[in-house]
């Protein structure tokens, strides 16, 4: 599978409103995610992943959209994964901060 950590299964299939996406090195982690995230765009039909086997760490990911291909369904759930990574991020380091700034006041 080369060294891609992200490769399009059957890259021939000829309809770009489907495509299985395989994500090497990940796991149930990003693909319950993504799939969360990807389903609440009302364009997609369908998402789901699996791991093929307990010993392969690999995802694969299969998305089909009504009318947006498949490759721009993705994008935008990546994106929208990034963004609320970031705010879990920020919140936390927030959080963090104002508790050791009221441990430093006791």
């Amino acid at each position: 599978m080369e060294n891609r950590r992200l490769v399009v299964a059957r890259e021939d299939e000829q309809d770009d409103r489907m495509k299985t996406f395989i994500f090497k090195g990940e796991g149930h982690t990003l693909g319950n995610a993504l799939r969360t995230l990807i389903l609440k765009n009302p364009d997609v039909i369908f998402c789901g992943y699996t791991i093929p086997h307990p010993s392969e760490n690999k995802l694969h990911l299969r998305i089909e959209t009504k009318e947006m291909s498949a490759v721009d369904a993705l994008k935008e759930g990546l994106e929208q994964l990034q963004s609320l990574s970031d705010h879990v991020l920020e919140t936390f380091e927030t959080a963090v901060s104002d508790f050791k700034s009221k441990q430093m006041e006791v």
